[in-house]
């Protein structure tokens, strides 16, 4: 018996309508749990990956859970007879719009299986969509697994949606953004932490990126902040250590950019846990994520996830879009 890395997700499951281009796709299976897992089963074996989410069965087909299960990821899972979280992705160019048409009941601590209580994750990766992860979750995941690393993607916590419309903004709300800057100081030295551009600068308040990275080093703690620039790469720093600046690597083409970041964090979070924690090894873990992003923009859907070793090829080919910074 090989050792497998323990990790769990938590968060929604999407049903994504997407429209690239004017061109308006068949409903697909979304969601940072759906694809954070799925990159992880397809990079490697040596992972043993769980997922805790629930669905309003209303509007979601059950066969949409299929390559999950393919892939021997474990679900466990609350149905509610309520609409399921579905969303409109709208891309132009390489910017997206996003309409939130329905949502699934917000996530319960009591639903957190026995049995992953006893078998505790080594990672937890928090990843809602449309805020449905409570601080009151996130305090009770932290007293329930102290030991455990928490992996944050930063959108789902910090996305403002009109009630009416469904639109999906990032407006600054005092209430939203000091939630994520406590729980930012609750997770403390365990926490990774990624957010797009236009998020880190939300939360920050800063424009300039160096600026807006030096921001997250005056949190009292010595978790790592990642922050994706789409083509221009990633930063990552830490207290006390020197911005790492990680290029994007060039895809043969572009599909879909749907799932890119969740594709990013979870090739980070395992191949980081699987390292010596060096800040050396934290650039490693980032090349690998950048180069495996890559390849998840050249397919519809979850269908660009590639094994660990077509990543490193491309890697090592250091063929890259543009260096960052």
């Amino acid at each position: 018996m090989f050792y497998q890395t323990n990790i769990l997700y938590i968060g929604h499951f999407a049903i994504d309508t997407i429209i690239r281009f004017k061109e308006k796709r068949k409903p697909s299976l979304g969601g940072s749990v759906s694809f954070g897992s799925l990159a992880l089963k397809k990079y490697t074996k040596n992972v043993y990956v769980r997922i805790v989410s629930s669905i309003g069965k209303q509007n979601f087909d059950p066969f949409l859970l299929n390559p999950l299960k393919k892939n021997k990821i474990n679900l466990s899972i609350k149905y509610y007879d309520a609409l399921n979280t579905n969303f409109i992705l709208n891309y132009v160019d390489h910017s997206r719009s996003l309409i939130l048409k329905s949502r699934s009941p917000n996530l319960e601590i009591i639903d957190i299986p026995i049995n992953i209580r006893e078998n505790p994750p080594e990672i937890i990766v928090l990843v809602p969509l449309c805020n449905e992860i409570s601080m009151e979750y996130v305090k009770d995941i932290l007293k329930m697994f102290p030991e455990a690393y928490i992996g944050i993607d930063l959108q789902g916590f910090i996305r403002k949606i009109d009630l009416e419309s469904g639109i999906v903004s990032y407006l600054y709300e005092e209430k939203i953004l000091s939630n994520v800057k406590q729980m930012i100081t609750l997770i403390g030295d365990k926490l990774i932490l990624k957010g797009s551009e236009n998020e880190m600068k939300l939360l920050s308040g800063k424009e300039d990126l160096f600026e807006v990275m030096e921001f997250f080093n005056g949190f009292d703690n010595n978790g790592i902040y990642i922050m994706t620039l789409g083509e221009a790469g990633s930063m990552i720093t830490k207290k006390g250590e020197t911005l790492i600046k990680i290029p994007a690597f060039t895809p043969e083409t572009v599909i879909d950019e749907t799932g890119a970041g969740d594709v990013y964090l979870a090739i980070f979070l395992y191949e980081f846990y699987n390292s010596d924690f060096s800040w050396r090894s934290v650039e490693n873990a980032a090349l690998y994520a950048s180069s495996a992003a890559s390849f998840l923009v050249e397919k519809k859907g979850i269908n660009g996830c590639k094994s660990m070793k077509k990543v490193f090829s491309r890697l090592c080919q250091k063929k890259y879009i543009t260096e960052c910074g």
